[in-house]
Parts: structure tokens; sequence; C-alpha cells
């Protein structure tokens, strides 16, 4: 019975001598350390008695490293079970599916798999067809039921015809991949990238993996938009420490070009990192990738929440610093060499059309300084450290700053005079567009310092239409007369209805003239009068008329600024606000 085994393995044979006593019986062989276990020996137990072997990609690698095991070589017969295993192998390596089931089994007898290259064996092959045409092999693949294979055949007068095949594109392979566990996985990837894979495929493929694998990082975003279970459902997560372990690895795997990986993505591994408490250099590494591309990023991904038992603000405001930090620094050059640019009547210059990284992160910390603005613990000294990091050239106008400032006046009343003169500095009262300056100049909330610059550039603005309207008048009259004498119409004129049109015109630009000489002269005489004493305030603001009429402020929606009103005992009313100020 033993006789078999005996002519098929060297260490049968070895064994079966070292057990046996002086009258030819065996006492008792043990094989503990054989790979597969009593599996993999019962399928070469019947190879060796003539029964025969069923190999598939599920067992050949279990039963190639017990016949190595067993020293199953040529040199106890030809055609062993090494040889045919390895032949069976060279198959294997030929197909995707095949090889990825290869490899998937190769967990179970790793250190043996890797003494005898089987796993880079397998990572190899599967890395030349991930890089490769997936038509070229063998389908379908695992991601490809039979359904969809029975479906893709049509029937055409009575014959059977292949249906054309759906393009794939470069992800057909994520989902297969996603089956490995982690170290295997990682080594695909390592391979997959050497061979010339596109950044891109290979982060789409990283951030499959890691939705997979990472379910906290799907499942709270924000504090008001948090993705629940189902009552009666049971949903089963993978330990907290092998999702750390995961994020780290994948986090080092990510490709380091710019906007490669979406920024979105990358706030949402940041935030999880946090939760999952990953080493410092893993959250600084994501704090930096987020930086570099920063102008990608929405407000809704930067409301960041406090973890910390100690934090003070609801939102992590050092986490957006930092990142804002190292984007400043990496465009400071381009910035430099960027000269500032000059808003009037609130319109941009042409070089501001196209939004700039800068200008985008510049629009970007205003709406995140809005919405941080309203929390009470938030101080001072951080909410001007972030509005002041960016540079005044990146703001074509000062709007979303002043609505920042006047959100945060509004939630932190206690503020001395002195500190809301330092907070109104973040601002350049010259760049504020038409409407904010209206709204600025009747908010009491401002220091009375900052109200009168902004009613002297609104003067300085005034100024500078008047002459631009003077500019007009002259080119027009030029253009007409370029003699420079007056030329009395003519009663035979060919078209008296234009030079009546041209009278008409001119009329009008000289009553506008006249009508802005005469408002700015009024403007003056106010300013004057208020600089003198500030209790004049209310007079002000009753002498003082709008060429437009301001509607009452309705709570409910957008409203405009109210006109003031000249009662004694009127109180400033704080809870109505415009689109500068929230109503809650």
């Amino acid at each position: 019975m033993q006789f078999p085994l005996l002519s098929k393995s060297g260490l049968l044979e070895k064994r079966i001598e070292e057990h046996s006593c002086d009258n030819g019986s065996i006492r008792v062989l043990e094989l503990d350390g054989i790979p597969g276990g009593a599996k993999a020996f019962e399928l070469i137990s019947k190879f060796c008695y003539g029964v025969k072997l069923d190999l598939t990609a599920a067992n050949v690698v279990c039963i190639r490293c017990a016949a190595e095991y067993l020293r199953m070589t040529e040199d106890y017969g030809e055609g062993n079970l090494i040889a045919q295993t390895e032949a069976f192998l060279n198959e294997v390596f030929t197909n995707w599916k095949d090889s990825l089931k290869a490899l998937e089994s190769c967990e179970e007898v790793l250190p043996y798999a890797e003494e005898l290259h089987i796993v880079s064996r397998c990572i190899d092959s599967l890395a030349t067809k991930a890089c490769a045409d997936p038509k070229v092999f063998n389908l379908p693949l695992s991601g490809q039921t039979t359904s969809q294979n029975e479906g893709s055949v049509i029937v055409w007068n009575g014959i059977s015809v292949a249906a054309k095949p759906e393009a794939m594109g470069n992800d057909w392979w994520f989902q297969d991949v996603s089956f490995l566990n982690f170290p295997l996985y990682r080594r695909l990837i390592l391979a997959i990238e050497s061979r010339g894979m596109k950044p891109e495929t290979v982060a789409a493929s990283l951030i499959h993996y890691a939705k997979k694998y990472i379910p906290l990082m799907n499942k709270q975003s924000n504090f008001n938009n948090i993705t629940c279970v189902n009552p009666g459902t049971t949903v089963s997560f993978p330990p907290e420490a092998d999702q750390r372990i995961v994020l780290e690895e994948i986090v080092t795997l990510l490709p380091n070009k710019r906007g490669v990986t979406p920024t979105r993505f990358l706030l949402r591994l940041l935030r999880t990192a946090m939760v999952l408490h990953a080493s410092p250099s893993c959250q600084e590494n994501l704090e930096k990738r987020v930086g570099a591309q920063l102008d990608q990023a929405v407000l809704v991904d930067l409301l960041i929440p406090n973890v910390g038992y100690s934090a003070e603000t609801l939102y992590d405001v050092d986490c957006v610093q930092r990142m804002l930090d190292h984007f400043v620094s990496l465009h400071q050059e381009t910035a430099l060499s960027t000269s500032p640019c000059i808003v009037e009547e609130g319109h941009f210059l042409e070089e501001t059309d196209a939004l700039t990284p800068i200008t985008m992160v510049a629009s970007l910390v205003d709406e995140f300084l809005a919405e941080i603005a309203p929390d009470v613990n938030l101080k001072l000294q951080k909410f001007e450290l972030l509005a002041a990091t960016i540079p005044d050239y990146a703001r074509p106008l000062d709007d979303g700053v002043y609505h920042a400032i006047d959100v945060y006046l509004k939630a932190h009343p206690w503020l001395t005079d002195i500190e809301r003169e330092q907070l109104c500095r973040l601002m350049n009262c010259q760049k504020l567009s038409i409407e904010a300056s209206t709204h600025a100049a009747q908010n009491e909330r401002l220091p009375l310092r900052v109200i009168v610059q902004v009613l002297f550039f609104e003067q300085l603005r005034l100024r500078t239409s008047i002459s631009g309207w003077f500019f007009v008048s002259e080119n027009l009259e030029s253009s007409q007369n370029p003699t420079g004498n007056i030329e009395l119409p003519k009663k035979n004129s060919s078209c008296p209805m234009d030079s009546a049109q041209d009278h008409a015109v001119e009329v009008d630009v000289r009553e506008r003239v006249s009508e802005l000489e005469k408002e700015c002269s009024n403007l003056k005489e106010e300013i004057q009068n208020l600089v003198k004493t500030k209790k004049k305030w209310k007079i002000f603001s009753k002498k003082f008329s709008f060429r437009q009429k301001l509607q009452p402020c309705n709570s409910k929606e957008s409203c405009e600024l109210k006109e003031p009103e000249s009662s004694k005992n009127e109180q400033p009313n704080h809870d109505n606000s415009d689109k500068f100020s929230n109503s809650n």
C-alpha cells in the first residue's frame, strides 16, 4: 500500500525509512507541515495511486506547494506532480480570471507560494493584462455574470450569432482586484503603476478599494449631512484598526501628481483619518495634498467637524489654516508676478474674468469665514489670521470678506471699539461694490471711522463718474464738430430727426452731469458735518437721500436696506439684514 507513495515522493521515502522497524512495520508517520493540509494530501494520494487529478485555478497553487514539500520531482518518476502543476500554472497565467483565482488561493499557502515565486508570477500576469487591451485575453471576466453572457447571443434566421461586445473602459478590472486582501492588492497596484498605467486610473482604483473597505468615510460627511442606516438593518463594518491601516497605506499609494486624485475624496480621507486617529504623518500628507489643489475644493467639504474633546470651535479651523498656508506658499511666486487690479463700479477687469486659482481660493475662504463666523467660541485672532492669509490682490472685490466681518460682528457684540476697527482692516473699503457700500454706510455695527471711509470712497467714485460724463460729452461735441465751431442746423437738412435726437442726448447728458455735481456737493457737506460730532448721525441719515428708495426688509426673504427714520425713540434694529448678514 505504501509503495505508490514511496515511488513518487522523496520526502515520504526518507521518512518511512527513518520510522520503519526491524520487521518492516511502521509505527506512526506524521506530516503536520504539508501545505494545504489534509485536503491537499488527499489529492496527492489519489495522483500517486493513478486516479486522475482534476487541476483547477483554485487548487493548483496548493497542490504545487504540497508537491514541492513532498519532493515529487522527475527523479521519482517521469511526469511527476511538480512538472504537471507547473505546466498547468503556465496555462493559468494566460487567462485573467484564472490568474486572479490562483492569486487569491496563494493566501492559504503564502510562505510556500512566495518561495516558489508563484505570487510574483500571478501579479506580473495580472499587471500585464490590466495595462493592455482586455479584448486580447480570454473573457468573460470575473465581474461578468452568466446571464450577461447569455444575453449577448442573438438569433437571426434561426442561427445564433454573438452580439457585439460592449466597450469596456479603463476601470474594467477595479471590481475584480478589490477582492484581494490589501497586501496582495498593494503589490498588484505597484506592479501596474510600474508598467506605465495612467495615474488617474491608479487613483480611481484606489478610490474604489477605499470606499469598499473604509465604510466610515462614507458614513458621515458633516454635522448636517449624515448617512443613516435604515432601522432594523444590521451592517457589519471592519474594525477601526483595520480601517486605519488600509487608509494609511492607501494614502502612500496615491499618485503625487496634482489634480489626479479628486479634492473631495482627499478631504473625506482626511476627515476619516481624524476620526480613526491615523498617524500625524498621514494627516499631514493629506493636508498638503489638499492644499496643493485647494482651488478645486467646495465649501461643504471644508467644514471638517472638530473631533477632539478639547476642541473649542465647531469646525476645525486650524486644519483649514494649514491647508491654506500650503496653497499660498506654492502659489506665492505666481501671485507676486501678478499686478494688483483696481476694480471700479463693481466690475472685474479682463485679467480677473478668467478665475485664477488664487482668486477661487479667496472666494472659497470668504465663504468659509462667513460659515464659521456665527460660532461664539471662534477667537478673533483665528478669524483675522485666516482672512489675512489671502493676499489683497487675490480679491477683486471685498464683498465676501465684508459679509464675513458683518456676520462675525453680529455674533460677537461684546467686541471693543478697538477690536472692531482692527477687524475691519481686513477689508478694503475702496474695493466694495455699490451694493456693499450702500449697506456698509448704514451698518451700525461698523465703527464710525469705517463708515466715513466708505462714504469718502463713494464720493471719489462719484467724481470719477462725473469726469467720465464730461469726457463723453466732450467727445460727442468734437465728433459732431471737428473744427470746434458751433454748427447750426440747416433748414433744408435731409435728416431733421437725427439732429433732434443728437440735441436731446446732449441735453440729457448735461442735465445728468448737473445732478451729479449737486449730489457730490451735498455729500461733501454731510461728511464734514459727520466728522465734527458722532451725535449728528441720525440727522445725517435723515437729510441724506439716495436716488433709489429702499423697501423694508422681510425676514423670510432676501431684503434690501431700510431708509433711516427720524424718530427720536428709534432703536437700532439688529434683526433685519440683507445678503451681507444672516437673519438667524
